[in-house]
């Protein structure tokens, strides 16, 4: 099982104020359903599209763990069978954008979500050594890699109550 190490921000609402030259790389629409979620285990699916190019993937992925790194497993998927989870699931999918970007050296993933007001900036990193030295630029605003309450899983359960 591969581990992802990242750290997350709040960024103001409103209009994205980046200083410097913000390179996009890409963007995406997320369209993301959880299937399944217990204490610090999660399944969930998503439809990807590149604003760019249209192209459209599906993938299905196991998270383990909480916080700054978990434990991740992810591969793509069919659309039909990412159809029938959907069907079944009777849930509201989580939209957000995601920009894809490189600025001063760091590569960012820059989520905004569609259902919400909420922006959030996200840095992954090698290792946890990394990930604790690293410095963030004032414009990212409030650490919330520990916030449960800003965990996409927390966002989507408020969207699907009871579940």
């Amino acid at each position: 099982m591969a581990q992802e190490i990242e750290r997350k921000w709040l960024l103001e609402a409103g209009e994205l104020n980046v200083p410097g030259e913000l390179k996009v790389i890409r963007e995406q629409r997320i369209e993301q359903t959880y299937l399944a979620i217990h204490e610090a285990e999660e399944l969930r699916i998503r439809a990807i599209t590149d604003l760019g190019s249209g192209e459209v993937i599906h993938t299905h992925t196991f998270k383990r763990g909480w916080g700054i790194a978990r434990e991740e497993v992810e591969y793509t998927i069919s659309e039909g069978l990412y159809d029938q989870m959907i069907r079944l699931s009777g849930t509201t999918p989580l939209l957000k954008v995601r920009t894809t970007a490189e600025l001063d050296g760091l590569h960012l993933e820059i989520d905004r979500y569609e259902q919400l007001d909420m922006t959030v900036v996200e840095v992954e990193f090698g290792s946890m050594a990394e990930a604790e030295r690293f410095e963030p630029p004032a414009w990212f605003g409030l650490d919330i890699s520990t916030n449960r309450s800003y965990s996409n899983k927390k966002v989507w359960q408020d969207l699907n109550p009871g579940r």
